[in-house]
């Protein structure tokens, strides 16, 4: 269909529609508008093509979208590319459209600002990488040539490669006095990853199909190979670790958390968050001292909390565990008609168990499509392992099991496959903060009967606030990672190792975490415990048409969420302004 008669649908069903906006968007089907939906797949499908052509070919399939650190080409191509949408979009009547295409509007167009955002520090990230790879631009010159099945000249291609592994031990010499950044570190990494493989393009395109390229160039690349692949471990030595293992990463700074923060809609700064997070977590406080009481062991809740971890299942019965937690929490979803649970989401999800090593860095089960269950294995020696039982025990499973899943992560990742599904505004302050709502609401309702329950549930709950208190303070330059650690430890309770491996992902070197990742489930659960509380005193849904109906509009921040459901006005310049915190 040409693109004229989209936009002529859209104006249509702007002008038609005129139901609520309960209505439409419980309506199956339904789409808001043609206009934004169409301009948002079709740059799905164009920045696709993009990267699969200018990414190497390592003789993958070309329907695959190469990820991670690309050549100067790619990167220039998507350059060109979110311009030319940006350009489209400002010939949209923004006026015009229906409140969900505003919104989409608002976040496609912040979404194209910030990839060109993201280009930019790449380019400058490459350009400073300059001189350690001062043999790159030969590499994507040939690959330049392949991609389109160009005759090389096969000495010269085998000359190339020779130069370069002559060249990297004295690079390797010169790195040795060298300081480099921990993020300069990992990019450098990725780099010399990025020329192995576009190497590998070449080499597998033409070796064995040319024979004069078989004659004169495998000697030479692999030599180039394996100079590059002892290149990239020099760069991993660069840094020293910590006691923990952890090589760390560059706090960010204030700076570039309110940028961040403004981003993805949270009107607050890191003081105001920190602030909210010490008096979320004052609160757990003072229920786990009720909680302690109510055991016996008066102000002693540390006591408490071992005693609650002493409850762990022997190695092997912890999926039993999972599904007996898992149908006791879905129970409940329904016995209080919360939300609407498709059958298909309550046959289809599953179990997996977590490898030792991703165990590193996961010292607690995550989710999604299926739940993937942290607990010890044959190969853990007897003190990890017992660490790993206490943190993984059945009364603090029973605050993330149905996080992870019902009416957690399992039923978002459901829906978003099959309501709006042209929206990508991913965010963890709605998946993240999504699961943790369900666990401040099932709170509220009474799903913690005992005072073991009720430790187990606030063992996350305050876990969480801390997350937000210690990825501040890491990147704002205050804690260093060992204080982090040492924090969790004292004041919420966690066995050291543990730490260790949750701390692992946020802060590592080589992560690519978001850095407001930690933050994002508890403040994006208070977001939509407020949004909640504020649409219930419109009167417009009850609390079951609330849950189903964010569901239905896919992922986005919060506040997005709250201009649709609540008719918020919209301008082409919008920005956040809901301060969603009441204490």
């Amino acid at each position: 269909m040409e693109r004229k008669s989209f936009l002529s649908i859209g104006l249509i069903l702007l002008f038609v529609n005129a139901s609520s906006v309960k209505a439409q968007i419980s309506t199956e089907g339904y789409v808001p508008c043609q206009e934004i939906p169409y301009l948002m797949k079709q740059f799905e499908a164009d920045e696709a093509a993009i990267y699969r052509f200018y990414s190497p070919s390592e003789n993958a399939p070309r329907y695959r979208m190469a990820k991670g650190l690309g050549s100067p080409d790619r990167q220039a191509r998507l350059r060109v590319l979110n311009e030319q949408y940006l350009n489209q979009l400002k010939n949209v009547d923004f006026d015009r459209l229906p409140q969900e295409c505003k919104v989409d509007y608002l976040l496609f167009t912040r979404d194209l600002k910030e990839k060109q955002n993201q280009l930019e520090k790449l380019t400058q990230q490459m350009e400073q990488l300059k001189g350690l790879f001062p043999f790159a631009d030969s590499i994507f010159t040939l690959e330049r040539s392949r991609r389109r099945g160009n005759s090389l000249d096969a000495a010269r291609v085998a000359s190339t490669f020779s130069h370069i592994a002559k060249a990297i031990p004295l690079l390797m010499k010169n790195l040795s006095d060298m300081h480099l950044e921990p993020e300069q570190i990992r990019a450098a990494g990725e780099e010399a990853d990025l020329l192995r493989r576009t190497a590998a393009s070449i080499f597998q395109f033409y070796d064995g199909f040319d024979p004069a390229f078989s004659w004169w160039v495998p000697e030479a690349y692999h030599r180039a190979d394996s100079m590059l692949v002892r290149y990239a471990g020099v760069f991993q030595k660069k840094q020293q670790p910590n006691k923990m293992g952890i090589y760390t990463r560059t706090p960010i700074g204030r700076e570039e958390l309110m940028r961040l923060l403004q981003h993805e809609f949270i009107n607050y700064s890191p003081d105001e968050l920190l602030a909210i997070a010490h008096r979320e977590m004052a609160w757990c406080q003072e229920e786990m001292l009720k909680a302690s009481a109510a055991l016996g062991f008066g102000n002693d809740w540390k006591a408490a909390l071992e005693k609650v971890k002493a409850s762990a299942v022997p190695v092997g019965q912890q999926p039993a565990v999972i599904r007996k937690l898992y149908d006791e929490s879905v129970d409940f979803l329904k016995k209080n008609d919360l939300i609407t649970i498709p059958e298909l989401a309550e046959e289809t999800w599953g179990m997996i168990m977590m490898s030792p090593e991703r165990q590193k860095s996961n010292a607690f089960f995550t989710g999604g499509w299926e739940i993937s269950i942290t607990y010890p294995t044959n190969t853990m020696d007897f003190g990890l392992a017992r660490m790993r039982m206490l943190g993984n025990n059945p009364y603090f499973s029973r605050a993330t099991v149905h996080h992870e899943l019902i009416a957690g992560h399992n039923l978002e990742f459901f829906m978003n496959a099959r309501y709006r599904t042209y929206r990508n505004f991913d965010t963890p302050f709605w998946m993240e903060g999504w699961a943790l709502y369900w666990e401040m609401l099932l709170w509220d309702k009474g799903f913690a009967r005992t005072p073991e329950e009720r430790i187990g549930m606030l063992f996350w709950r305050k876990y969480r606030c801390a997350r937000i208190i210690f990825q501040l303070n890491f990147h704002l330059g205050k804690w260093s990672a060992e204080q982090c650690a040492d924090f969790l430890v004292d004041e919420v309770g966690h066995e050291r190792a543990n730490v260790e491996s949750e701390l692992n992902w946020p802060l590592s070197r080589d992560s690519q975490a978001f850095p407001l990742y930690q933050v994002s489930y508890y403040i994006g659960g208070l977001q939509f415990y407020a949004l909640q509380r504020e649409v219930l005193k419109s009167h417009k849904y009850t609390l079951k048409e609330f849950h189903d109906t964010v569901l239905k509009l896919n992922a986005m921040p919060v506040e997005m969420i709250r201009a649709i459901l609540l008719e918020k006005p919209l301008t082409r310049e919008s920005k956040t302004v809901w301060k969603f915190y009441q204490h």
